[in-house]
């Protein structure tokens, strides 16, 4: 998938992701990835559905999907690069990715955000019905150094 519009390049190919950029912003801005090893998001990028968003082939926008095309997909490391925010971006990102090929007819879709309920209930998503049956394993301060 590639479509072009305003200048921007949106695309689902992993060869066009800057793993150097997308390791930029998740070690140093995103408040879930903080020290974040270049090696582990390099492995997550291996491992997912990437989307990136590009401008004269520079990364300005990210999102990858942990998932198994069949039953069950997870967003994660969503991002817009500050200085192109507030164009819409992850809305158009979020539209496209929506109506990719290997995320359709998944019985559940799934993120956690801290800030951007708006932006996403938009898509249909919601707080998770009967949360009590939903369970994790969660390790804070993983990625920071001496843990």
């Amino acid at each position: 998938m590639e479509i072009k519009e305003n200048g921007f390049i949106f695309s689902d190919d992993r060869n066009l992701v800057d793993v150097k950029a997308v390791h930029h912003y998740l070690s140093t801005q995103s408040y879930w990835a903080k020290n974040i090893s270049y090696e582990l998001v390099e492995k997550s990028i291996n491992n997912s559905l990437c989307f990136g968003i590009y401008k004269a082939k520079q990364q300005v926008g990210f999102a990858r999907w942990v998932t198994d095309s069949a039953t069950f997909a997870y967003l994660c490391d969503v991002y817009i690069a500050e200085e192109f925010r507030g164009l819409g971006l992850s809305k158009k990102l979020m539209s496209l990715m929506l109506f990719h090929a290997d995320l359709q007819g998944l019985r559940r879709y799934h993120l956690a955000t801290l800030d951007a309920h708006g932006l996403y209930e938009q898509f249909g998503f919601k707080a998770i019905e009967n949360p009590e049956r939903h369970m994790g394993i969660v390790f804070k301060d993983l990625y920071s150094k001496g843990s």
